[in-house]
């Protein structure tokens, strides 16, 4: 005789799991449903943001002014006196100055600043008057070519001169050295050793 399986705790596992179609169908369309409601939501949440073009920086960055410091860095400390360099506008610490100039000109920091990464396209117009201020700041007849030749002289005089000075010391020195040698050794203890000197016979 065969009996019903059941497994070592009494319980029946002969039967198989039916599911409901419809309400799991109904349960899906429901998903479906609002998925769809969120996409038109998340897209009708306004206008898209306008940002500024690109702009010049006119301010300098200051890489140097903690260059050469010591600084005692404490964990607890806030983030503007950590070690490295920290930028107020994203509120964050980037270890070295490479890094920095990277976030700053990064699309992060610059959406940041209320500026797209698109550079906004100049006009003629703009151009010329660039230009005309980039001339006006350089003094007519300030530069010429007879001034670089000048200067290229005068560099090279500078150079031979210093080459100059230079041999000239050497020779000091060397005169100085074998004068010194020479008060040195006392010509009976040399004469009794079996040498006449240390020094060179070059003079």
């Amino acid at each position: 005789m065969a009996e019903t399986s059941k497994n070592a705790g009494g319980v029946d596992n002969t039967f198989r799991r039916k599911f409901d179609r419809e309400e799991y169908l109904e349960r899906a369309r429901e998903r479906e449903r609002q998925e769809s409601e969120g996409r038109v939501k998340s897209k009708s949440k306004g206008p898209p943001v306008q940002r500024k073009p690109l702009k010049h920086r006119d301010y300098e960055v200051d890489l140097d002014s903690r260059l050469g410091k010591t600084q005692v860095v404490t964990p607890v400390a806030p983030l503007s006196q950590q070690a490295g360099y920290y930028c107020s506008v994203c509120e964050c610490v980037v270890k070295d100055s490479a890094n920095y100039l990277d976030h700053i000109n990064g699309k992060k920091h610059q959406r940041a600043l209320g500026m797209s990464m698109r550079v906004e396209r100049a006009s003629l117009k703009q151009v010329q008057e660039r230009f005309d201020v980039l001339k006006k700041r350089t003094v007519p007849g300030s530069f010429t070519e007879q001034d670089l030749d000048e200067r290229i002289l005068k560099q090279q005089q500078e150079e031979e001169e210093r080459k100059r000075q230079r041999r000239e010391r050497k020779k000091e020195k060397k005169k100085e050295n074998a004068v010194e040698e020479e008060i040195e050794m006392d010509p009976d203890v040399a004469a009794m050793m079996g040498f006449g000197g240390f020094g060179s016979s070059k003079k």
